[in-house]
């Protein structure tokens, strides 16, 4: 009787969950009709981006190819949104912020937990290649009007860690398309196409496969489709995961993952990721343009789309123009020549035209010119790109005008071409900010085994970090744009110039020391033209690779080939920095072997002198 009771519980269970699914399911289905002509603005643009351009949206919201009215007629696409979007994807590319963290009060703790923080968060990020993933996004964004940005932990707790993937707009879907913004939903689904092994290997239920039709731009690239929604997979499931924020029913908020009508996850939302310890969604918007009263933004693709139809129209028409100009249009009395050959054939040179006789010759009809209206509406149609888009000759063919003949002149014509750019340059910035915060709190959350970071400290040396995550205090994320600009290839060599022609790179005499000359060279990309400077590079590397394994408790052994001056520079150099004092307090030991280690340089040293003098008195002698 138990065990009846018990499979019935069960069975009621396993019900529960299905309808549970399909509930989920549903919802998408709603969320997906409801966002079905954004998602046809998107492939439009995608077309025009691909140089497919002689499409429209339909009534049934499908995008497809147009007819030409006469067989005759040009339909050459004379490609302007492709080199827009890739010239503002070249100017954000140097959008990439970097993040400090703001301590929480002016107290001695709050303040070094705030500058481990940091470091902590500069290098992880480095690891994890967020300009990558920034790139993708911003490409994303540019396309279709706005990106996402998933941060999620991967692995167990402990020694897991945070992955930061840039998700397309295809796969979320909010539950109000009036939202201004992730702050004003009440929930978010972020659907995908996952293959069903991947599903049963993540989670151990078994799903069975669906027909998915791919959403993703690179197909509008494919002209010999009819139909550009034809794409799909028949070894993948939808994977759904529905968001729901924390309320007053749900204090913890809720996270369902359905595929099909299996219910794969139902529990509360899993990070601890938003303000004052708070649950909220894993994601973070970033707009191309925002657009108010209006969750996804707007393509600047979306705006030149107008402009870039009347531009192949009237070069069209122009070629069309220069057609029958040049080829002529040939008037025949009715009955006079044998009209099909004539078509066919047309007036080749020297060729013998028959006409009946008594009847009027075949006579060339007078042509004229092409029409000034032409060229004039299409340097109006350029200049309307310029205005509309905000890139500007300058930016696309990265050349100056030829009335700016002075350096001033020539830079602020550039700062008033990044002028357009800037509210999409802040926005990318707060995205970042906000990704930032939000890997944080993960390792905060999520982090609790020691972890051991390099990071480059305030010296400039590498050193190492010993964290967890209950040492990352809460504290307040903010972007730096002059660190930012200073980290920009140019940046850097401009200011370099500053400083050498301020002198503040010389020595004493007034000399560039060895050392300075080689990293001066690598800032210019020239690292590698001196070997004597390449040289002590290296030994300067391998220094300091004794030094972090002198820290470990590791052995170093001292080279006959090591350059023993400037190893010991180097380990002199690390022993009087903070960091040094840092690792002594934690390992008394340290100092006595760092010393060792610098004595047997100069023991060395000592020795290759004294054979040097032994082997020159030989040569005197001899």
């Amino acid at each position: 009787m138990k065990k009846k009771k018990l499979i019935s519980i069960e069975s009621a269970q396993r019900e529960a969950d299905r309808l549970t699914a399909l509930a989920v399911r549903k919802d998408y289905e709603r969320r997906k009709e409801e966002r079905r002509s954004i998602e046809s603005q998107w492939t439009l643009n995608a077309c025009f981006l691909a140089g497919r351009q002689f499409v429209e949206i339909g009534p049934m919201l499908d995008v497809t190819d147009t007819l030409p009215e006469y067989p005759w007629q040009e339909r050459q696409v004379y490609n302007h949104v492709a080199p827009i979007v890739e010239t503002r994807l070249a100017k954000l590319a140097s959008v990439r912020p970097v993040m400090s963290v703001r301590p929480a009060s002016s107290s001695e703790s709050d303040l070094k937990t705030a500058n481990a923080s940091t470091k902590i968060l500069q290098a992880v990020t480095s690891k994890m290649e967020t300009d990558n993933v920034i790139s993708r996004a911003t490409t994303w964004s540019e396309l279709t009007g706005s990106a996402f940005y998933k941060v999620a932990w991967e692995g167990g707790k402990g020694r897991g860690d945070v992955r930061i993937t840039a998700v397309s707009p295809y796969e979320i879907y909010p539950d109000s398309l009036g939202a201004c913004g992730l702050d004003e939903v009440r929930s978010l689904i972020h659907a995908r196409a996952v293959p069903v092994s991947e599903i049963s290997s993540v989670y151990g239920k078994e799903v069975e496969a669906e027909d998915v039709e791919l959403a993703l731009p690179e197909r509008a690239s494919f002209t010999n489709l009819p139909d550009i929604r034809t794409s799909k997979r028949d070894d993948c499931a939808i994977l759904i995961e529905r968001y729901e924020k924390p309320s007053a029913q749900k204090p913890n908020g809720e996270l369902l993952i359905v595929a099909g009508e299996t219910l794969l996850f139902a529990g509360e939302l899993p990070y601890v990721n938003g303000v004052d310890g708070a649950r909220d969604l894993p994601f973070v918007k970033q707009d191309a343009i925002v657009t108010p009263g209006a969750f996804f933004g707007t393509s600047m693709i979306e705006r030149a789309i107008p402009v870039q139809r009347a531009y192949n129209a009237i070069k069209n028409r122009k070629h069309e123009f220069m057609n029958r100009i040049c080829c002529g249009v040939l008037a025949v009395e009715d009955g006079a020549v044998d009209e099909d050959e004539l078509t066919e054939s047309g007036l080749k040179p020297g060729s013998v035209i028959v006409y009946r006789q008594g009847s009027q010759a075949p006579r060339m009809m007078d042509q004229g010119n092409v029409p000034s209206i032409f060229s004039s509406e299409e340097a109006r149609l350029e200049e309307e790109f310029n205005v509309i888009t905000g890139v500007s000759d300058i930016m696309r063919s990265s050349s100056v005008p030829i009335n700016a003949s002075s350096g001033t002149a020539i830079q602020l014509l550039i700062d008033q071409d990044d002028t357009r750019l800037t509210i999409t340059s802040d926005i990318i910035r707060a995205a970042v900010r906000d990704v930032a915060k939000m890997t944080l709190r993960l390792y905060k959350q999520f982090a609790s085994d020691k972890r051991l970071t390099r990071c480059v400290g305030d010296d400039g040396q590498v050193e190492l970090i010993e964290w967890k995550g209950s040492d990352l205090g809460e504290c307040d994320v903010v972007y730096d744009t002059v660190a930012e600009t200073a980290n920009s290839r140019s940046g850097k060599q401009s200011r370099l110039l500053e400083l050498l022609n301020l002198g503040l790179l010389t020595d004493e005499n007034g000399k560039l020391g060895v050392a300075t000359k080689h990293k001066l060279l690598s800032a210019f990309g020239y690292g590698s033209w001196e070997t004597l400077s390449e040289l002590q590079s290296l030994h300067e590397q391998k220094a300091d690779k004794e030094n972090l394994a002198l820290i470990s408790g590791e052995k170093a052994e001292v080279d006959e080939i090591d350059d023993h001056e400037i190893h010991e520079r180097s380990h002199i150099r690390y022993m009087l920095s903070g960091e040094f004092e840092k690792a002594y307090g934690k390992d008394p030991d340290l100092k006595e072997r760092m010393l060792v280690h610098v004595r047997s340089h100069r023991s060395m040293s000592a020795l290759a002198k004294e054979a040097g003098k032994y082997e020159s008195q030989t040569q005197q002698s001899a």
